[in-house]
């Protein structure tokens, strides 16, 4: 299947969809995922951005995506986009 044939058969999914009632749209659209740790307290208050991104990466599994970026040199950073890229 080429591009142009996906892209028209993603429209016409989206097309099906729109026909549902929204009960259904809304029950079938979003799926709960348990997530370790984040999931298992009711509330975390941090006093600072930094005090929070440090919990993250020091509680949080990696495969979350809560762990600080890297840069170019390989060293942490807690911004994902680069000094190059602004």
């Amino acid at each position: 299947m080429n591009e142009r044939d996906e892209t028209k058969a993603f429209r016409e999914q989206c097309r099906r969809q729109m026909d549902r009632p929204i009960e259904s749209r809304m029950k079938y659209g979003f799926c709960y995922v348990y997530r370790p740790v984040l999931d298992d307290a009711g509330v975390r208050v941090f006093d600072t951005m930094k005090e929070y991104r440090e919990w993250c990466a020091k509680n949080l599994p990696a495969y979350l995506g809560f762990q600080p970026a890297t840069d170019e040199t390989g060293s942490e950073s807690y911004t994902s986009v680069s000094k190059k890229s602004r």
